[in-house]
């Protein structure tokens, strides 16, 4: 069974967005150095980065995410970033006729949405998107390790990694703190 990761790119003061849901300058590492991430890919990264993006992304089985951010991205046009699997949490169906062969579940609960990402992922891990839904399922005690993108950049206030999660949730310290070029990647394990 693969590792449950909350995962996200995240300002300096723990934001994935602004108040308007614009990520603004999160994810422009993306697009700062001269490793594809995947070939033939527009997204080019460091090769501090690539290293550890490419390691991370081969391992994924399935993405959890919620309404807001598939709504947002429109699912990704039905072919996820990485992994072959997403759920959706959300309490809306699928929409009528939308991308009918893409592998998109969509399941009204956080623990029902991580017991069928796992199902999905195999032995492969599966990757929580940060926010609300990821909140919530680390404080249902799903979630393994703890993923952050730091960008050096403060947002104010916005969109919170951790959503409204309340409540103290201890990790270990980092396991994993790796320079890239304009982003500092770091991750944690979930203390039991």
């Amino acid at each position: 069974m693969g590792t449950v990761i909350l995962h996200s790119v995240a300002s300096v003061d723990g934001f994935i967005a602004d108040e308007k849901d614009d990520v603004g300058p999160l994810h422009d590492w993306y697009f700062s150095g001269d490793v594809p991430i995947v070939e033939g890919g527009s997204m080019k990264i460091s090769r501090a980065s690539a290293d550890y993006v490419k390691s991370t992304w081969a391992g994924l089985g399935t993405i959890i995410m919620g309404r807001r951010l598939f709504d947002q991205v429109n699912g990704w046009e039905g072919e996820p970033p990485a992994g072959d699997h997403v759920v959706v949490v959300s309490h809306r169906p699928k929409p009528e006729g939308w991308h009918p062969e893409a592998s998109y579940h969509f399941v009204d609960d956080v623990t029902a949405a991580v017991a069928k990402a796992k199902e999905l992922a195999g032995d492969r891990d599966v990757a929580v998107n940060a926010g609300e839904v990821g909140g919530q399922i680390l404080a249902a005690g799903l979630v393994d390790e703890v993923a952050i993108d730091v960008v050096p950049v403060v947002f104010g206030s916005g969109r919170r990694y951790f959503g409204s999660v309340e409540g103290q949730h201890l990790l270990e310290d980092p396991h994993v703190v790796i320079q890239g070029d304009r982003v500092l990647h770091l991750r944690f394990k979930v203390r039991r």
